[in-house]
């Protein structure tokens, strides 16, 4: 300034117009206000206000590089912390750290807070360098701080610049308050440079991955968890989940999967790169801080196609106003993207699902592990879920929960796995379901449909599904959900198109979504295309056996035979202890049971099997029609034409009088615990005319139980036996569990051979 103050101030403006300015633009920033040499600035985005400042000494540097004297260095100093607002102006001690950090900051470099420092560690390849705590001006309590090494990791961040135009004398309101920046000048006169090129940044619609829909389409980014305890990022996880859902809602909206959203978790993208990747025009991020029973909600709406920010704003409140402030946040989305809400979405929208908050951050932890699709995770889900049903026995959410997780559990056989038994799991699904559907929601629905499904009644859940689409249209589990049903009821073109649906709403789909199409694609024959479905999914999901059965019927079909004994030999590998896989398994039980088969559909997988070289069986000579006939399926529970039906007081009079029993479970679950001197025939592998007529003649009694009222495996024995001839059949359907209950002896050893 003392040399040539005019020049100086030009190129103070210079910086402004076309690096600051630009640059602040891509981040999302604000000025608050300018104050002589300096200015303070704030960001709704930590990362943002990081890169902000890599990018700017970047760029200074550059321009610097050559110059001995005549440079003009900038020092920038970033916090996180809470702020008063006043107007367009703010202050407090967040700014206050913000500008001491700045005096510690060398010329041309960057000093960050630890709170700083914890937030972006693992979100940017970027070295760090610690400066220990420092005590400074006007602040009781020291301040560990933190350099930014600018090295070659910082460099490789720089993105080109993009022009804007500056409107002078013109401020922006915005009330975004999560991370500020301060920075002045630290010496040095007039040096002309010449700006970085510029590049324009925008969404391009010829870069799209996927069309853009015919209505506004968008995704809602994971939002950052600006709290102080980084344990609370399931609270900003589920927030995020809880937007997607309610713009799942809008008929009007196309919204891309929870997902595909979190792909994006904790990474630095570019609302652009979002964009093109997921084919949707629009783009929402924000942040949440909860501390203690007060909450904030930083959002923000972005056109990637213009990069226009449609709106920008802060909430705050407490946390028993998470719904209201949720409420806020959908309606002025929905409001940016000029659609009219019906009435009837206009009450869903954001409603109220529990008065109890301590409920719903139950509620969310449990939905965080629920997410994770593991046993362990599904257990303990279960937990949180029974401690928000605690703390709000009305909680409609919370059951939909519960009996999502005990129909994960029953569908995918991790009763051991879990430690749930078979009969527990489906009375938890029935109990919890019963509870969830005198409020359904999306997943109530859901949940109902696969169990109607599983029960033989395709119609009934078809429209449990399309009651769920209706609440929610853009939710792709559903649409995945309503696949499986078309899958097994004979119309996999109609699944095929509902699966597609799903992947375009949830373009990072997982290895489920590729499994229901590629059954899809198996269940109209065209095997080569099922096969590359169902190979990527257990690429992804290896432990899964299902999949590699389906596999197997795939290249049974293709004349694949070596390729098949392949895959069934790594089916037989993920456990060992359970009978070998005959072309019986997918006749009785593979996704569901036979009332819901379609008869071609069981057909080409048993076919499959067969051409593969897959063992047949046992009772393979008996008609599925015969069995059908015999057996009634009423709500899950099986009668028998010709059996007589007994419950366990019953079964222990029989037993006692050394009546011959015969538990027909897999031998795993059976040397688990038994009934004492029961036999073992499992039901695909054993169960024969022949292995039964060396236990008992045709004309004596004989039991057949195996895990409970809701297993249709000993009500098909019953079935197998009568066709056979057998004339005093008896069907346990209470099996071991109502047994076990009653405390009648039970034997847990493992058996042997037949």
């Amino acid at each position: 300034m003392g040399r040539e103050e005019s020049g100086t101030l030009a190129a103070l403006k210079s910086h402004r117009k076309q690096l600051i300015a630009p640059k602040e633009a891509q981040y999302h920033g604000r000025t608050v206000k300018l104050m002589g040499d300096g200015a303070l600035m704030e960001f709704p985005s930590v990362v943002d206000a990081v890169l902000f400042a890599i990018e700017v000494q970047c760029a200074m540097r550059e321009r610097s590089a050559g110059l001995a004297e005549d440079q003009i260095l900038y020092r920038i100093g970033i916090n996180i912390g809470d702020i008063i607002v006043d107007g367009n102006d703010i202050y407090g001690d967040g700014v206050n750290i913000a500008a001491r950090l700045e005096g510690l900051a060398e010329p041309g470099g960057i000093c960050i807070a630890q709170n700083v420092h914890n937030q972006i560690k693992g979100k940017l390849d970027v070295d760090f360098e610690r400066l220990g705590e420092q005590k400074v001006k006007n602040i009781a309590d020291p301040v560990t701080a933190y350099r930014v090494v600018l090295n070659e990791k910082a460099a490789a961040l720089v993105t080109p610049l993009i022009a804007i135009p500056i409107k002078e004398g013109r401020v922006r309101r915005w009330h975004a308050a999560a991370a500020l920046l301060a920075a002045v000048l630290a010496s040095g006169a007039l040096a002309w440079w010449k700006p970085w090129s510029t590049g324009a940044e925008l969404a391009s619609v010829e870069r799209m991955a996927f069309a853009l829909p015919n209505k506004p389409s968008i995704a809602v980014l994971p939002f950052n968890n600006f709290s102080t305890d980084p344990e609370q990022g399931y609270f900003a996880d589920g927030m995020t989940e809880d937007l997607i859902t309610d713009l799942s809602q809008v008929a009007g909206i196309f919204v891309i999967a929870r997902n595909s959203s979190f792909t994006y978790k904790d990474k630095p993208i570019k609302v652009q790169q979002v964009a093109e990747e997921l084919g949707v025009r629009y783009v929402l991020e924000g942040s949440v801080r909860r501390e203690g029973d007060q909450m904030r909600i930083n959002a923000q709406l972005v056109d990637a196609l213009t990069g226009h920010h449609l709106w920008a704003e802060r909430y705050d409140g407490s946390a028993s106003e998470v719904f209201a402030l949720q409420d806020k946040v959908i309606r002025q989305i929905v409001a940016a993207l000029a659609v009219n809400l019906t009435a009837e979405e206009s009450g869903q929208v954001a409603a109220a699902e529990t008065d109890v908050p301590q409920a719903y951050d139950a509620f969310l932890q449990g939905w965080e592990h629920f997410r994770r699709q593991t046993p362990e995770d599904t257990g303990k889900a279960m937990e949180f879920f029974k401690r928000a049903l605690a703390l709000d026995p009305g909680y409609g959410r919370a059951y939909a929960g519960m009996a999502a997780a005990h129909w994960r559990i029953v569908s995918v056989h991790w009763q051991l796995a879990v430690g749930v038994d078979w009969l527990r799991s489906y009375e938890g699904l029935n109990e919890n379901l019963a509870k969830a559907m005198e409020d359904p929601t999306p997943l109530a629905y859901s949940v109902s449909a696969e169990w109607l499904a599983r029960q033989g009644r395709p119609e009934e859940a078809l429209k449990q599904i399309d009651r769920a689409l209706k609440l929610s249209p853009s939710e792709a589990d559903t649409h995945l959900s309503k696949a499986r049903i078309l899958n097994v009821t004979g119309r996999a073109a109609e699944a095929e198109k509902s699966a597609r649906l799903a992947m375009r709403l949830n373009p990072h789909y997982g290895p489920e979504y590729l499994i229901v199409l590629g059954q899809a694609l198996l269940h109209q024959e065209r095997y080569a295309e099922a096969a590359e479905f169902v190979e990527r999914a257990i690429d992804r999901q290896p432990k899964l056996g299902q999949n590699y059965v389906t596999l197997a019927i795939i290249y049974g079909h293709l004349g694949r035979v070596e390729d098949a004994q392949t895959v069934v030999k790594k089916y037989h590998e993920l456990d060992p202890r359970y009978p070998p896989l005959t072309v019986q398994d997918v006749g009785f039980w593979w996704y569901g049971n036979i009332f819901e088969y379609d008869e071609k559909y069981r057909a080409r997988m048993m076919d499959g099997l067969r051409k593969a070289g897959v063992p047949e069986g046992a009772g393979a000579e008996v008609n599925y029609n015969d069995l059908k006939r015999l057996i009634a399926d009423s709500h899950g529970e099986y009668e028998v034409e010709g059996a007589d039906k007994i419950d366990v007081t019953t079964a222990k009079s029989l037993h006692d009088r050394g009546v011959v029993f015969v538990d027909v479970r897999d031998p795993v679950e059976f040397g688990l615990g038994h009934i004492p001197s029961a036999a073992n025939l499992n039901l695909t592998t054993d169960l024969s005319d022949q292995n039964l007529s060396r236990l008992v003649e045709k004309g004596e009694e004989i039991v057949f139980s195996c895990f409970g009222k809701y297993c249709p495996y000993s009500a098909y024995a019953c079935a197998k036996a009568l066709i056979w001839g057998y004339k005093r059949v008896y069907y346990f359907a209470g099996g071991f569990p109502a047994w076990q209950d009653a405390g009648y002896p039970v034997e847990t050893t493992t058996p042997g051979a037949f």
